[in-house]
C-alpha cells in the first residue's frame, strides 16, 4: 500500500484499512497506460471524443483555432495533443513534459502544480464571481429577509396561544365573581408567594376557562405567517439557483477561453486527465458547493440576527445566557475546519491524478496489452486510488465531527435556557408563553449555527476545487497577437526562416541560427535522426511556440506580426495520428471548410481516393463514424484527413509522417492523394521513410537543430554524406549469422 499523497494534518485520524479488492476496478487493468514504446510519445489523439466539448475543440490554440484549415491528428485540443509530432521525445529535443518516473509512476503524465493554500483569497475570488448578479442577489436577500422575519415572528405569536391556554386553565380553578387581584392576594396569604408572583404576571379572569376563539385566531395567524415564510423562501431559493447557474456558466466559459489562450508548453507539462479534471470535476464541485450553501448560509445568518433580536426583546438576561456558548461554537468550528481544509485540497489533487491515470489507461488500452504492463498499470491505479481514499476519508471524517460537536454545544445551550427561563417564570419576570418562545428561539439560534458549521466540509471542498480552477485561469497565456496585425497582400506560400534560434529549456539550445527560404509551390522534405528538430520547425511555423531569436516570414511578413488565426488559416496539416470526431464522413471531410457544398466534398473525396471506399458503405457519405473511429480502417481514416486538407485549400501544407502506420497498398493510395494535395502548394514533408520523398524539390537533412545538408535526392546520394548514410541504413539488407551446430 502506497503512502497517501497530499498534505496531511499532523493530528488527523488514522485511516481505517479498507476492504482489499481482488482487482483494482474496471478502469484500471483493462486500460493500458500511455506507455511510449520505441519511437512513440504515447497515445495522443486516440482519446475518446467525450474528453471535452467538440464544438470547443478547435479553440484550444492549435492549428484549428480561428478557422484554421487543419487536418490529421488535431486532437480535441490540438495544443494539448502536442501539435505535430515526431516519433516521440527526441534525444536532442528536450522532452516536452515532466521527466519520466521510475517504475509504475512512469505511466502518469504531468503532475499538478504545487501551490500554497489560500483559503481566504480563493473564497473571496469565488464570491467575486457572483458580482455580475448583484441586483438579483439583492432581491434574493430581500426575499430571504422577509422569509426569515416571518419565521422568527412565529414563535412569539405562538407564545400568545400558550399564554391564553394556561390563563384559561388557571382561571377555571379560581372562584367566579372575584377579580384577578383578589385571587392573587388570596394565594399570597396562603403562603405561596412565588406562585402569587407568577399568577400576577399572567392575564386571566377568575371563573373563565380557555378562550378557544382567541386561541384559534392566534393559531390562524401563525399558520399564515409560516405559509408566507415558506413562499418567500421558495422564491428566494429559485433566484439563488439562477445566480449559481449563471456564475458557473461564466466560469466554464472562462476556462474554455483560457484553454484557447494557453501555450502548447502548458499542455506539454500537464497530464490531459489532470486538465480535464479541473475543467469538469472541479467546476462541478464548485457548482454543488454554491448551490447547497449560498442560499442556506444567507438564510442562516439572517435567522441568527433575527432570532437574536427577538431574544433580546423577550429577555436580555436569557439572551446573554444563550450567547455564552457562541464563542465555544466558533472556536470548535474554526479549529476543526483548519484541520480539514488541507485534506480537501489533497482529496481533489488526488482526484486529478487518478483521472489522469485512468484517461491514459483508456487511451493506451492496446499498448498496455502489447507490452504486458497490466500489473504495473493496476498497481499505479491502486496507489492513486489509495491516496484518494486516504485523503477523502480524512477530509470527510474531520469535517464530519463539526455537526455532532455543534449539536452537543446546542444542547448545553438548551439546558441553560430552560433552567434560567424556569427561574424567571417562577419569579414572575416572564410568562410561560415567552419562555416557550424563547426555548424555540434558542433552538432556532443554535440550528443555523450548526448548519453553517456542518456546511464547512462542502465549503472547504468547493474552495479547494476553486483554487485548482483559479490556478488554471492564472496560468501564463501565450503572447497576444499584435494590436494591428499585418497580413500579406496575396498569400503565395513563400516561407523564410531568418537566423532562427529556439530552445525548449533556457539552458539547452536546440535550433541556433537556422536560415532557410522556401519558394511558393516548392515541396521541401525534412529528414534526420530523432531529436534533430524536424517537428520543432513546424511548431515554430504554426506559432505553437515563439522563436527566441530571428524571425520567420510568410510572403515577406513576419508571422509574429500576423494574427494566429490568419496564419493558421493558410496552413493545412496532415499528421501521423489521425483524428476523426463522432459524426458522418461528410462532416469530417468538411471540418476545415464548414460552408462547403456536398459537390465540393465529393470532389475532394474523389481526388484523394476516399470516394472509392465510401461508395461501398451502406450509408455512403452519411456513414456515422463512432467516437473511436473503429468502423473505418487506419488507412481510410488517413485518407479522410487528407481529403479534409484538400477541401480546405491551404496555401501551405504540412505532412508529418502521414503514411508511417499503413500498409504498402494503402500507402500508394495515400501517396497519390498527397501528390494531388501538394500540387501548386508550398509543402513541408517530415518523413522517416525516405522512399516517400524522392521527388521532393528540396530535401533538408537536420542534425541537432542545424541543416547539415540540402539538395535533391540524387544530389545528396551523390554527395555521400548524412543523407546517404540514412538512406543506406534504411535500405541495407540485414545480415543474419547462423552458428552451426
Amino acid at each position: 500500500m502506497s503512502t497517501p499523497e497530499g498534505p496531511e494534518s499532523p493530528e488527523g485520524p488514522a485511516v481505517p484499512e479498507k476492504p482489499q479488492l481482488d482487482k483494482p476496478g474496471k478502469p484500471a487493468s483493462p486500460q493500458g497506460p500511455a506507455q511510449a514504446g520505441p519511437g512513440d510519445d504515447g497515445p495522443k489523439d486516440s482519446a475518446p471524443k467525450d474528453s471535452g466539448p467538440k464544438d470547443s475543440a478547435p479553440e484550444a490554440g492549435g492549428p484549428g483555432a480561428g478557422g484554421s484549415k487543419v487536418s490529421g491528428s488535431e486532437a480535441a485540443a490540438p495544443e494539448a495533443a502536442g501539435g505535430p509530432k515526431d516519433d516521440g521525445p527526441e534525444d536532442g529535443e528536450p522532452r516536452r513534459g515532466p521527466a519520466p518516473a521510475a517504475g509504475p509512476a512512469r505511466f502518469m503524465g504531468g503532475q499538478p502544480t504545487e501551490r500554497s493554500m489560500d483559503f481566504r483569497g480563493s473564497s473571496r475570488r469565488l464570491l467575486g464571481s457572483l458580482r455580475p448578479e448583484r441586483a438579483i442577489i439583492s432581491v434574493a436577500l430581500l426575499l430571504g429577509l422577509v422569509s426569515v422575519a416571518l419565521s422568527v415572528l412565529g414563535p412569539k405569536i405562538l407564545g400568545k396561544a400558550t399564554d391564553l391556554i394556561f390563563a384559561g386553565v388557571i382561571g377555571r380553578q379560581m372562584p367566579d365573581g372575584t377579580t384577578k387581584a383578589e385571587a392573587v392576594e388570596r394565594v399570597r396569604q396562603q403562603g405561596n408567594g412565588t406562585v402569587a408572583d407568577m399568577l400576577d404576571s399572567m392575564d386571566f379572569t377568575p371563573g373563565h376557562g380557555i378562550d378557544f376563539g382567541a386561541v384559534g385566531t392566534v393559531l390562524m395567524w401563525v399558520l399564515l405567517i409560516y405559509v408566507g415564510s415558506a413562499v418567500f423562501g421558495f422564491i428566494q431559493a429559485r433566484i439563488a439557483t439562477t445566480v449559481v447557474q449563471r456564475a458557473v456558466f461564466r466560469l466554464r466559459e472562462d476556462v474554455e477561453q483560457k484553454l484557447a489562450k494557453l501555450p502548447l508548453s502548458y499542455f506539454d507539462k500537464q497530464a490531459r486527465g489532470e486538465v480535464l479534471s479541473r475543467a469538469t470535476n472541479d467546476i462541478d464541485n464548485i457548482q454543488t458547493t454554491l448551490q447547497q450553501t449560498l442560499s442556506q448560509i444567507a438564510a442562516s445568518l439572517l435567522t441568527i440576527v433575527g432570532v437574536l433580536a427577538m431574544m433580546f426583546w423577550i429577555s436580555w438576561l436569557l439572551a446573554l445566557v444563550a450567547l455564552v456558548t457562541v464563542p465555544l461554537s466558533i472556536v470548535v468550528a474554526t479549529r476543526i475546519g483548519k484541520r480539514a481544509q488541507p485534506q480537501f485540497v489533497a482529496q481533489w489533487k488526488s482526484t486529478g491524478k487518478l483521472n489522469a491515470h485512468i484517461e491514459e489507461m483508456y487511451t493506451g488500452h492496446s499498448l498496455v496489452k502489447v507490452f504486458g504492463r497490466q500489473k504495473e498499470s493496476a498497481q499505479t491505479f491502486r496507489e492513486e486510488n489509495e491516496a484518494l481514499y486516504a485523503a477523502s476519508f480524512k477530509a470527510q471524517f474531520i469535517s464530519g465531527i463539526i455537526q455532532p460537536a455543534m449539536m452537543f454545544i446546542g444542547n448545553l445551550n438548551y439546558v441553560l435556557v430552560a433552567v434560567v427561563g424556569g427561574l424567571r417564570v417562577a419569579s414572575g419576570s416572564l410568562s410561560i408563553g415567552d419562555v416557550q418562545a424563547f426555548v424555540q428561539y434558542s433552538r432556532q439560534f443554535s440550528q443555523p449555527l450548526t448548519q453553517v458549521a456542518s456546511m464547512a466540509n462542502l465549503v472547504q471542498s468547493g474552495v479547494a476545487s476553486a483554487e485548482r480552477v483559479f490556478e488554471l485561469l492564472d496560468a501564463e497565456e501565450q503572447s497576444p497577437d499584435a494590436a494591428e496585425p499585418m497580413r500579406p497582400e496575396h498569400v503565395r506560400g513563400q516561407v523564410a526562416f531568418e537566423d532562427v534560434s529556439f530552445r525548449y529549456e533556457k539552458d539547452r539550445p536546440l535550433i541556433d541560427g537556422l536560415s532557410l527560404t522556401v519558394s511558393p509551390g516548392q515541396t521541401v522534405a525534412i529528414v534526420g535522426p530523432t531529436g534533430a528538430g524536424k517537428t520543432t520547425m513546424v511548431n515554430l511555423l504554426m506559432r505553437f511556440y515563439e522563436v527566441n531569436g530571428g524571425r520567420i516570414t510568410l510572403d515577406g511578413v513576419d508571422i509574429a506580426e500576423m494574427s494566429r488565426e490568419e496564419l493558421r488559416s493558410n496552413i493545412g496539416m496532415v499528421l501521423q495520428d489521425t483524428w476523426l470526431f463522432g459524426g458522418t464522413i461528410a462532416e469530417n471531410i468538411a471540418y476545415g471548410a464548414e460552408s462547403a457544398s456536398m459537390d465540393k466534398i465529393v470532389e475532394a473525396a474523389k481526388a484523394t481516393h476516399v470516394d472509392r471506399f465510401v461508395r461501398t458503405l451502406p450509408d455512403g457519405y452519411d456513414t456515422v463514424i463512432d467516437e473511436e473511429g473503429s468502423n473505418v480502417s487506419v488507412g481510410e481514416k488517413q485518407l479522410i484527413t487528407i481529403a479534409r486538407a484538400f477541401l480546405a485549400e491551404p496555401a501551405i501544407l504540412v505532412l508529418d509522417e502521414a503514411t508511417s502506420s499503413v500498409d504498402t497498398r494503402t500507402e500508394v493510395l495515400i501517396q497519390h492523394a498527397m501528390a494531388q494535395l501538394r500540387s501548386g502548394r508550398t509543402s513541408f514533408v517530415i518523413a522517416h521513410r525516405l522512399s516517400t520523398i524522392r521527388d521532393a524539390d528540396l530535401i533538408l537533412v537536420m542534425e541537432s537543430g542545424n541543416i547539415v545538408e540540402q539538395g535533391t535526392h540524387d544530389s545528396l546520394l551523390a554527395a555521400d554524406g548524412a543523407y546517404a548514410r540514412l538512406y543506406t541504413a534504411q535500405f541495407a539488407e540485414p545480415a543474419v549469422e547462423v552458428e552451426a551446430g
